[in-house]
């Protein structure tokens, strides 16, 4: 990718904050008088203290891994470093768990992108998530988020291994979308996971889920439990019978380590700091007054829309709002105003 000129000086103009934990948040925007070319901030500057040095040695691997990757079709652009954070290109493209290609083109296309991260010593060590692997507008593959990424200085056995790694991750991704496509070697290969890897799952992941669970407020909604119909009759019985309150919807995500959260969307005019005085206990986690609810025709509200709020899925909502433009004129103030900034979904 070729950068505009003088961009690296341009303002960045913030548009939407797509995720925040104790070791950045992350932005999307564009920068003053380049309108055209989209781009994300990993901001570090509001870092507390105590995560600082874990922030930045996470924020210059992907420096590191971003520099390395600089022309390959599919990786992101470095645009610039400074005390703020860094900036980086957007890529434009669907998630591959909402894309599910079943295009060969699409996974011939995903191994020349590792072929050729590989050549310039990367591995990507967090391909395993399908919301890091994209399908472009124009069908190729693309990779983002390089914060695991690493580059090597020399291809020794480690680096064989990881490159190995990478493959096997995208092989996982081409059984869940596309297993009609596997090969017999393919398949074979997905049996065979390294001996790191399996290091890593017996050790490193715990102290990993840890960390990201207690300290980054992630969770994979272990430990599920139905907030919605033990709690949510006597939440909505005491907000309706307020004459300001003319509907709730009620939705659940997922807390730090394990548990549910209970989010309550408020059609209303009262400030939240009323509502919650209206909440009996225990009180939703999060209360979110909103001017007007989404509705189908029929009158209905859109829980699809909601939930997909509540749990900050909002590669998911873009799509939604891309087939029904009315839909997105209600939801964007409720989008802007969202409470829930984790990168984590409740999974049934």
């Amino acid at each position: 990718m070729t950068l505009p000129p003088d961009i690296a000086k341009a303002r960045f103009l913030p548009h939407t904050v797509h995720k925040r934990d104790v070791f950045s948040e992350t932005i999307s925007g564009t920068l003053e008088g380049h309108p055209n070319f989209p781009v994300v901030l990993r901001k570090l500057d509001g870092v507390p203290l105590y995560a600082k040095p874990i922030a930045w040695a996470l924020a210059r691997r992907e420096i590191k891994g971003l520099r390395a990757v600089q022309g390959i079709e599919g990786c992101p652009a470095l645009v610039r470093v400074d005390e703020t954070g860094l900036l980086r290109s957007w890529t434009k493209g669907t998630p591959l768990q909402l894309a599910r290609p079943t295009d060969p083109e699409w996974y011939r296309d995903a191994k020349r992108l590792l072929r050729e991260m590989r050549r310039a010593g990367v591995t990507h060590n967090d391909i395993a998530k399908p919301q890091n692997w994209l399908m472009t507008p124009e069908g190729r593959a693309a990779v983002i988020d390089f914060q695991l990424a690493s580059k090597h200085r020399r291809r020794g056995k480690l680096f064989r291994v990881m490159a190995r790694e990478d493959l096997r991750h995208l092989l996982k991704q081409k059984r869940a979308y596309a297993p009609h496509l596997l090969t017999p070697t393919e398949s074979r290969m997905l049996t065979q996971k390294a001996l790191p890897a399996r290091l890593w799952m017996a050790t490193g992941k715990r102290l990993y889920n840890l960390i990201t669970r207690r300290l980054m407020n992630w969770s994979d909604g272990e430990g599920t439990e139905d907030r919605i119909e033990r709690d949510g009759p006597a939440l909505r019985t005491a907000l309706m019978d307020h004459p300001d309150i003319t509907d709730v919807a009620l939705c659940t995500y997922a807390l730090p380590a394990k548990g549910v959260g209970l989010y309550a969307f408020v059609e209303t005019s009262l400030p939240v700091d009323k509502l919650q005085n209206l909440c009996p206990d225990p009180k939703p986690e999060l209360l979110q007054p909103v001017k007007t609810l989404p509705r189908d025709t029929s009158g209905a509200l859109r829980m699809d829309a909601l939930t997909l709020i509540a749990t900050n899925r909002l590669d998911e909502l873009e799509e939604l709002q891309k087939q029904d433009p009315e839909l997105a004129d209600t939801l964007r103030p409720i989008i802007t105003n969202r409470l829930n900034l984790t990168d984590r979904v409740l999974r049934s």
